[in-house]
């Protein structure tokens, strides 16, 4: 039965057998279906699905729960099997729940797959295939996925396939300005702008279509608003591929409007029809990080790089070497050390791909942005002003009824999250309202006994006690007040610090030894934020390192002596056997550099004094 079984997550979930649509049930369970179709084949662990699915507050017993869902969902999949019939589509193994579906069954994995053909297609100067296959993977998209899934696991999984839709969106755009399509392409991409407004590669080819169509002012005008776009919310100036386009339109530079290039463009060559490529000195040091391979599955986006010594060829004003700046390409954000985990949102890559887990057609990641995220691009779930007035509401009735209508509150929260917790506790507030009504609205006399006074202390207490209870049942709240205790404050500061430390890191490999970013065994003046290269540091620093027990660091340290430098965390939980509990802590702290080369005697030239004083202080102050 699972191959006439088909799932849709790019837009509402829908399931199909055959042409039959079927009813996935509440939200609940759908979301644990939507954990294990983004496992793509992978068992998942019932603690994983429980951290996904109900990510603020986790039932007491989790995993009944789950199992509980998962009975619901056989009963959907395989609805002529019958109860003591082993399941065939939804099983459990020692390693957790697996759906056995074939990839292609879904359309998140079709689209993945189609974008690779597309890739590959482009490779070999197919571009009429390119076309084709991007263009169907597209329209495989019917809305935002997980729409109504709340939580860091659908955040993750949501974030990374609009980006790679985006990418894929751009591709077929620059595809089609090869084939010379660019008349009409030009309201297409000024929707496509609107929907991605800081996406710099969309401009880019919305002022070359227009130029091409002979409309050179409103070319000039798209530039002019996004560039006082950036300054005015960034305070940042467009990227240098941009300002060489608007160059270069303003010049009436006649290589624009000749026809592009059919075959992609390979390493060192631009974009097409777009400006020239940054060419760095030879002497420059090789990124550490590579991104995929050598030539670009898609025209990529020329990433922010370090601007050279100027050789001034114009009247103009010599450009000193300059400092690392931020530039305009604010594509979202994608780390450069995440990828695949058992179970989790990531697919491992497929062999030959970057093991950083970052889609080889990817642009490497900007800067990270300290800012509002853009309104279309903010994931769906509760709205704020909706938390805030149901939390105000049901306090207010749990204090001015007296605590008598407070099991009614927690009765409807405990309904609507499926808490059992919830629910006993409502039963608690609603014996002791009863039991007051009862023992002191019905005595006949003045005087207080003994169970009248008793009863009436537990009411006091029950009534003072249950407004806070009302109020801590908002779960946002309650994670910010966890987060106080725990010191998140500094932890959401920390967190925005390593981002910046990996981007500089990535950009500018020369940061490495100047900043000792992931280094804090030794003296430095920058704050990475806590990153720990985990092939540098030295065997005290991997022993006081948190989720690690002794042992498990111990066992860290032997490995690396004998078997030499991790790659990724994958390859580090998997040489140390290390369990998730304890990868989950260190995700977010290591990186995986390289070895450092072992320093060799500098040798002095007739010309002058060694290299590695050429540049002295290059990066001082």
């Amino acid at each position: 039965m699972s191959e006439a079984l088909r799932f849709e997550l790019l837009g509402p979930q829908r399931a199909w057998y055959a042409d039959r649509q079927i009813d996935l049930g509440p939200a609940k369970q759908r979301a644990v279906l939507a954990v294990l179709l983004l496992a793509a084949g992978r068992p998942v662990p019932s603690g994983q699905i429980v951290e996904a699915v109900w990510p603020d507050e986790a039932p007491v017993n989790g995993p009944n729960v789950v199992q509980k869902h998962v009975a619901g969902l056989r009963r959907v999949l395989e609805p002529d099997r019958s109860p003591r019939t082993p399941a065939r589509v939804l099983t459990l193994t020692d390693a957790g729940y697996l759906l056995h579906v074939p990839p292609e069954a879904v359309d998140a994995v079709r689209f993945e797959r189609g974008v690779r053909r597309a890739r590959s297609a482009q490779v070999a100067g197919r571009t009429e295939e390119a076309l084709a296959e991007v263009s169907a993977a597209l329209e495989l998209w019917q809305g935002e996925p997980f729409t109504g899934f709340a939580g860091p696991y659908f955040d993750a999984a949501r974030h990374r396939l609009v980006e790679m839709r985006a990418v894929a969106l751009e591709t077929r755009v620059d595809l089609e300005l090869a084939d010379g399509r660019h008349g009409e392409l030009v309201g297409r991409l000024v929707e496509l702008v609107a929907e991605f407004p800081v996406r710099e590669r969309l401009r880019h080819q919305l002022m070359l279509a227009l130029h091409r169509s002979g409309r050179q002012a409103e070319a000039l005008a798209a530039y002019r608003d996004y560039a006082g776009l950036l300054r005015d919310e960034y305070g940042i100036e467009p990227g240098e591929p941009l300002q060489d386009l608007h160059r270069r339109i303003l010049r009436a530079d006649p290589d624009l409007l000749a026809q592009a290039p059919r075959r992609p463009a390979g390493p060192g060559e631009r974009w097409a029809g777009g400006p020239e490529p940054f060419r760095a000195p030879a002497d420059a040091p090789a990124r550490p990080l590579p991104t995929g391979p050598t030539e670009s599955p898609l025209p990529p986006t020329t990433p922010p790089q370090p601007t050279a010594p100027a050789q001034p060829t114009a009247p103009a004003q010599p450009t000193a070497p300059a400092q690392p700046t931020v530039s305009a390409q604010l594509t979202v954000p994608v780390q450069v050390t995440v990828s695949a985990q058992p179970g989790g949102p990531f697919p491992p890559p497929p062999p030959g791909e970057s093991p950083t887990g970052v889609p080889p057609w990817v642009s490497p990641p900007a800067a990270p942005l300290i800012g509002p995220v853009p309104p279309s691009r903010r994931p769906s779930g509760v709205p704020g002003w909706l938390s805030v007035v149901a939390t105000v509401g049901g306090a207010l009735v749990a204090l001015l009824s007296f605590g008598m209508l407070t099991w009614l509150v927690v009765l409807l929260y405990g309904v609507w999250r499926r808490g059992w917790g919830s629910v006993v506790a409502a039963i608690y507030y609603l014996t002791v309202a009863v039991t007051f009504a009862v023992v002191v609205g019905g005595s006949e006399t003045e005087e207080v006994s003994g169970t009248e006074g008793a009863v009436i202390l537990i009411w006091l207490t029950t009534w003072v006690v249950g407004v806070p209870h009302v109020v801590l049942l908002n779960g946002r709240l309650l994670a910010w007040l966890r987060g106080l205790w725990r010191g998140r404050p500094y932890a959401d500061r920390n967190r925005l610090r390593r981002e910046y430390a990996r981007y500089l890191l990535y950009q500018y490999p020369s940061a490495r030894d100047d900043l000792r970013i992931g280094r804090p065994d030794l003296p430095r003046a920058y704050d990475d934020g806590g990153l720990v290269d985990v092939n540098s540091v030295p065997d005290q620093v991997i022993a006081g390192l948190p989720g690690l027990t002794r042992s498990q660091a111990q066992h860290v340290v032997v490995d690396r002596r004998m078997r030499g430098p991790y790659t990724s965390m994958e390859e580090l939980a998997s040489r140390c056997l290390l369990p998730a509990a304890a990868t989950d802590a260190l995700r977010e702290l290591l990186i995986f550099l390289p070895p450092a080369p072992t320093p060799t005697p500098a040798s002095t030239s007739p010309s002058g004094p060694p290299e590695s004083s050429a540049l002295p202080g290059r990066n001082a102050g």
